[in-house]
């Protein structure tokens, strides 16, 4: 087979197929990138300069080769970026279950399947038939698995704007969805970024609990409840503890009053459907979990990467926020004598929040 420069390829016809292929595959929307990313490389080394990525150190262990895709994987010279809705269908909503203190809230995003697997499957067998079409090609497959400026790359490819909350919004369908990423040394046409559409919208601002967006476009990592709740392995520091409700993993604050988000359809992907009713979780139920019914329940899903002590800890919280009762007090209580040190200082502070 002779190299892909040397072949008589029609890419753009190739890149009709491609999206034909990846809608027949149930993304929503394929878009093609180019690799110039200078812009959004100075905003995240200015982000990385104010320490505003925290503990996640892995934002810069990597240097330019997350903004340079062809630093990344050599050869590259363009970016299929897809998208694919996970706005489930049979769902407590998410209002009423903020509203309940007795409930547990959980990201829509992780009520289902966990996304990496099935998101990097279906960039797979894209793949695949790219190669059945044209031959052998070089490519690597991307979702949330290695430094990859996805949004950034999403956004070139016109897949939608980054928000205000530094989200990616398409004006059709909102922004319930996952990206994707194949790297390809094939040189497609690209598509037109999008335009962006936030105008003077700052209700994202607004609703953020702990004020992590801090302007329009720069998140804080370190006051965002889902960094806090996911990305955090120590403790939460106590002033975002009231602040985090219910919330005991992630926080769609800012995607529920996105106006945009009215266009929103339920998925029609069933492995995004919640399991094991953590749509609308008793939080003392959870707390009575041992870590085999934690792995367990939580088998498959995007929550079992926080690992049982962290689902504790935030649960510990969410109790220490809740309505007083004879069960709450008695649910932390039992915990306290057997729970590792990060946990019993959360159930400690919980406790305290109903002496008071």
């Amino acid at each position: 087979m002779p190299p892909t420069e040397t072949r008589q390829i029609d890419y753009a016809a190739l890149t009709r197929e491609i999206k034909s292929w990846g809608r027949e595959l149930g993304f929503q929307q394929v878009g093609i990138a180019d690799t110039g990313l200078a812009e959004h490389e100075a905003r995240l080394n200015a982000w990385l300069a104010a320490n505003r990525h925290g503990e996640m150190e892995y934002m810069e262990r990597h240097g330019t080769r997350r903004s340079r895709p062809a630093e990344l994987v050599p050869g590259t010279l363009r970016v299929i970026s897809a998208r694919m809705g996970y706005l489930p269908r049979a769902v407590a909503t998410t209002e009423s279950v903020l509203a309940d203190s007795a409930l547990g809230f959980v990201s829509r995003y992780a009520l289902g399947r966990d996304y990496h697997k099935l998101l990097r499957a279906r960039l797979q067998q894209l793949a695949d038939r790219i190669r059945e079409r044209i031959g052998p090609f070089g490519y690597r497959v991307f979702t949330d698995s290695a430094p990859v400026l996805e949004k950034a790359l999403a956004e070139k490819a016109g897949l939608g704007w980054i928000g205000k909350h530094t989200n990616l919004i398409d004006s059709k369908t909102g922004s319930w969805f996952f990206l994707g990423e194949l790297y390809i040394d094939l040189p497609l046409p690209t598509d037109e970024p999008a335009g962006n559409h936030c105008g003077t919208c700052h209700a994202c601002i607004d609703i953020c609990p702990t004020r992590a967006i801090v302007a329009p476009y720069q998140l804080d990592a370190r006051r965002c409840i889902s960094y806090l709740t996911i990305e955090l392995r120590g403790s939460i520091p106590e002033e975002f503890r009231p602040l985090l409700g219910n919330r005991i993993y992630g926080c769609d604050d800012c995607q529920l009053v996105c106006p945009w988000n009215k266009f929103a359809q339920p998925t029609q992907e069933p492995d995004f459907a919640p399991r094991h009713g953590l749509d609308a979780p008793q939080l003392i139920e959870l707390f009575t979990w041992s870590e085999e019914e934690f792995l367990k329940k939580t088998a498959g899903t995007a929550i079992r990467r926080i690992g049982y002590e962290c689902w504790l800890r935030n649960i510990a919280v969410a109790l220490g926020n809740a309505a007083q009762s004879v069960e709450v007090i008695a649910a932390l209580r039992a915990r306290a004598g057997v729970a590792s040190a990060l946990v019993r200082e959360h159930i400690a502070w919980a406790l305290a929040q109903h002496s008071a």
